[in-house]
């Protein structure tokens, strides 16, 4: 109380005062002397620096024993002073000593004693002991040395048993596919197995750690957490179903997890970039594509069709097939796509011709489209449909509130269809790896089952694609252990971030190949299984195996079994049969008849023209002209034969020659023919519509000048020709028609074609051509027309030319367009132009070659002008020309007589205005005797 009094506890003191405070503290009550701390230690006096540490400490009072260096306190660390004067623990002693790592005081899959009791440091002896069935490697004890060592190595518990490596599973057994209920007793079956082979993994055991899924991400989401953080360390991951599988797969490389599934088919699982660690043994939904294209290319179909329901699984799958079938020279005419009413994108494939459709829908889905396929009649032997063969073999009869089809009618619409099926089993009998045929893993599965009912065991037809997943597996960490040994690590050494292992457990995946009970199990580029193809035909109500397809090997295997509702596979489309059409023959003979019977009546006239080439009345019709003209009728009559020959009679290659043919034959026939007449009638007109004093000077014909006209329009058509045919020669070109139908029930349309002689720019060669020659016949009409009454002894025909020119320019310029409308309707067109060039012929040479052998034989003139020829050397004029000559000078006396009488006339005129008043009687005598003169002269004029 005194020194409470002297020293109040709320005020602050110096240090001087403290230390009165201080022994007035000793002085009035009792307390501990300092003790010596441990060596190579120290002692910590708390909330009292050095200089305020006294010989006495208080009651109450605690020190803390300190160690240099890294050596540590041996017994009590603290001691408290008691009232008595004696610090705690004094019968302990504190020791500062060296530790020993304390690593060696465990000791995995055994058990470490520690003599004394607490931390490993000098002096601490371990005592080791191993589990049951392991066995200690090493010293069974160890001391820790002053140098705080350990003086012996860490013994090891090596196993006398297999190291155990797990597999994180997933297995549906619930939910909307549980496929877990046959998967799962399949991978435990493969499990039991693999563990019990000497010759795989030896020194390894795989234990299987699963939970139920129920086909749910939501729930595989949280049981995925569970097995990535709980013990012990999965080494790979083996999920089902495709949106569980695309969870966890995704997530497997943070964890750089490998992801082995045995039941998810969606193509969108096939992406490197997004599932880098991702395999299955269930293929992909698209492996059924190869199958597809290779049976397109058997039956030589190259347009197809396909309806989809508007899903992520079957519109990748379209995708892939799109690609597919674009590689092999396929075309995707149609693609339609609905989402739960297929009824318009049925009537669309009906609508644009669809004949093989491939069909990619869920069972539901596949009865409403059968049934829209049923009313639209998109069935029979028209038709083929390609569908998923994952369906019950019975769908199409299962009652479904939601059509409004008949079985019967459902089962008659379905028939003939081709189905594709990955094959999960495999049908032959080879023992694999497992060294079971597929029955006998079937038998074993069975017994596994307890006699459960397959087709109500979820997963039954995967369940062999999980046992192999799990061989699969097993081959690869095998496979892996010489691998990772060279580098000094071991399959047990897997943790979540070692990426090496995965590595090589990739590479052994990737690289797998074996015989499994589902066939040849090997993996694409993109992880996904290669497998065999199963391809069914729906026959009589059941399903018939028809072929399988390897994939792997691109090996079909068909059994020939085919049956169709026609007696072939349908045409991918309606037939085209591509049919020319040729001339009528009969047409051709008729027409041929005429021409030539024409060519030979041109050839009479032609001799008969040459022959009387010296009489008088020939010359003056120019027979060379006629002759001409002759020559050109004949060839145009020529014309007419290439002109009705076709592709029945030549080959394409020697139908442009007979093309240049009509076009030279008639070019030169019609400029020879039409020419030599147009020569006459021009001359005609120039010579005797002029003035007299122009006139006289051209009554000397010179021949010559015909010639050289007619030559000028020859050499003008022969230029014109020959560019035509060096600029644009004429080729074969052919006119397509609508399509017809044949009689009776086949597949089949008619196109008809027509071939034509053309060039590029054959209107443009045909305006000049028709220009210029109606030019001519528009002016041959107009010439014939201005002379048809002058008479001329130079040219004695050419009333008969005018004729003859009146009805060849009206047929032609009649038939040249009347041939561009027909050109289409070859019997018409044939018939036209052959009948117009014959009749302007038969007229041609009728008028102009009959009436001179009319009259020189029924005149006998060509006799009398002969002998008269060979005794003179000379003609006489005939009939016509003397009463020619005696008409022109009747002409000119009757001129002056009628100048006289109107002199005559003016005369009495005269005379009767002026002496009308003087001599009325004498005048009217007078005018009596005008009177009978000017008659008289009348009757003398007459």
């Amino acid at each position: 109380n005194l020194i409470l009094a002297l020293f109040p506890l709320t005020k602050i003191y110096s240090l001087e005062s403290l230390i009165i405070f201080n022994y007035l503290h000793i002085f009035f009550s009792s307390g501990c002397a300092i003790i010596r701390p441990p060596r190579d230690g120290g002692i910590r006096y708390r909330g009292l620096t050095q200089e305020q540490v006294v010989q006495v400490l208080p009651v109450d009072y605690e020190i803390e024993y300190i160690c240099r260096g890294n050596r540590v306190i041996v017994g009590p660390k603290v001691r408290k002073c008691l009232p008595d004067g004696t610090w705690t623990d004094l019968n302990q002693r504190s020791k500062c000593l060296l530790p020993c790592a304390r690593v060696w005081t465990s000791l995995e899959n055994g058990r470490v004693t520690v003599h004394p009791p607490g931390p490993a440091v000098e002096g601490t002896i371990l005592h080791y002991s191993c589990l049951e069935g392991f066995i200690l490697v090493g010293r069974n004890s160890t001391q820790c040395t002053k140098l705080g060592k350990w003086d012996s190595p860490k013994p090891v518990c090596h196993c006398e048993c297999k190291k155990k490596l797990y597999i994180g599973a997933l297995f549906p057994m619930s939910g909307g596919w549980p496929g877990g209920q046959a998967c799962l007793p399949a991978a435990q079956m493969a499990l039991d197995l693999v563990n019990k082979r000497t010759d795989i993994l030896p020194d390894y055991e795989l234990e299987l750690i699963y939970y139920d899924s129920m086909c749910d991400p939501g729930e595989a989401t949280k049981l995925l957490y569970d097995l990535l953080y709980t013990e012990p360390i999965k080494i790979v991951l083996m999920p089902g179903c495709s949106s569980v599988s695309t969870l966890v797969a995704e997530a497997a490389r943070m964890w750089n997890l490998i992801v082995l599934s045995y039941g998810s088919s969606s193509p969108a699982l096939s992406n490197r970039q997004r599932f880098p660690t991702f395999f299955r043994t269930h293929p992909s939904a698209t492996l059924h594509n190869p199958t597809r294209v290779q049976l397109f290319q058997k039956w030589k179909w190259t347009k197809i069709a396909t309806i989809q329901q508007t899903t992520e699984v079957f519109t990748s799958t379209l995708d892939d097939l799109e690609q597919r079938v674009k590689e092999a020279g396929i075309e995707i005419s149609v693609r339609q796509s609905f989402l739960t009413d297929p009824a318009v994108a049925v009537k669309n494939l009906k609508r644009q011709d669809a004949r093989i459709i491939v069909g990619l829908f869920y069972e539901t889905e596949a009865r409403k489209v059968f049934c829209e396929v049923y009313k639209e009649k998109l069935y029979g032997k028209k038709y083929v449909w390609f569908l998923i063969g994952w369906y019950a073999d019975n769908w199409f009869k299962i009652k479904d509130p939601s059509i409004n089809c008949t079985v019967e009618q459902m089962t008659e619409a379905v028939e003939g269809h081709v189905t594709t099926e990955i094959v999960m089993l495999n049908p032959e009998t080879v023992r694999g790896a497992s060294n079971l045929t597929s029955q006998e893993f079937l038998a074993q599965l069975m017994s596994k089952l307890g006699g459960k009912n397959p087709e109500e065991t979820g997963g039954f037809q995967e369940a062999p694609l999980a046992y192999d997943a799990v061989w699969a597996l097993a081959l690869a960490l095998n496979k892996t252990v010489g691998p990772l040994k060279a580098k000094g690590r071991r399959l047990e050494d897997f943790n979540y971030n070692n990426k090496d292992i995965t590595a090589e457990i990739y590479r052994a995946l990737n690289t797998s190949s074996f015989e499994g009970v589902s066939g040849h199990v090997v993996f694409d580029a993109q992880g996904s299984r290669m497998a065999w193809t199963l391809i069914e035909q729906l026959q009589g109500g059941s399903y018939k195996k028809i072929g399988y397809y390897d994939m792997t090997k691109g090996n079909l295997s068909w059994y020939g079994n085919d049956r169709w509702i026609g007696s072939d596979p349908p045409a991918d489309q309606t037939v085209v049969i591509q049919k020319f059409r040729y001339l009528s023959q009969k047409l051709f003979v008729s027409v041929s008849v005429f021409a030539g019977l024409g060519i030979l009546m041109g050839i009479v006239c032609l001799t008969f023209n040459i022959y009387n080439s010296n009489v008088r009345y020939i010359q003056n019709s120019q027979p060379y002209l006629n002759n001409m003209t002759a020559v050109g009728c004949m060839m145009a009559l020529a014309a007419v034969f290439p002109l009705g020959i076709d592709g029945l009679h030549v080959r394409n290659s020697q139908f442009p020659v007979v093309c240049q043919f009509r076009l030279w034959l008639l070019g030169l026939g019609f400029s020879l023919a039409y020419g030599s007449m147009f020569t006459k009638i021009w001359w005609v007109h120039t010579v005797f519509t002029k003035k007299d004093e122009k006139k006289d000077k051209r009554k000397h014909l010179e021949p010559w000048k015909l010639y050289a006209t007619v030559g000028v329009l020859l050499v003008i058509d022969i230029l014109s020709l020959m560019i035509w045919q060096i600029v644009d020669p004429l080729h074969i070109t052919v006119e397509k028609f609508t399509k017809e139908a044949p009689k009776g029930d086949v597949d089949q349309l008619i196109e008809p074609l027509l071939q034509h002689c053309s060039s590029e720019k054959m209107n443009t060669w045909l305006g000049v051509v028709y220009g210029y020659k109606g030019l001519l016949l528009l002016l041959g009409i107009f010439l014939a027309y201005e002379t048809k009454s002058v008479s001329t002894e130079k040219i004695n025909d050419h009333r008969a030319v005018g004729m003859a020119i009146y009805n060849v320019s009206v047929l032609c310029m009649i038939t040249a367009p009347v041939t561009m409308i027909l050109s289409s309707k070859q019997d018409a067109s044939f018939a036209f132009a052959s009948l117009a060039i014959i009749f302007s012929v038969y007229i041609t040479l009728v008028v102009l070659f009959v009436p001179k052998m009319r009259r020189l034989i029924t005149r006998g003139e060509w006799q009398s002008d002969q002998q008269e020829t060979m005794k003179t050397g000379s003609s006489t004029n005939n009939n016509d020309e003397e009463k020619s000559r005696q008409l022109e000078r009747e002409n000119k006396e009757l001129q002056k007589i009628i100048q006289e009488v109107l002199c005559h006339l003016h005369f009495v005129h005269l005379l009767s205005v002026h002496l009308s008043h003087e001599r009325s009687i004498d005048f009217m005598d007078s005018k009596f005797n005008v009177k009978n003169y000017f008659i008289s002269d009348l009757k003398t004029m007459w």
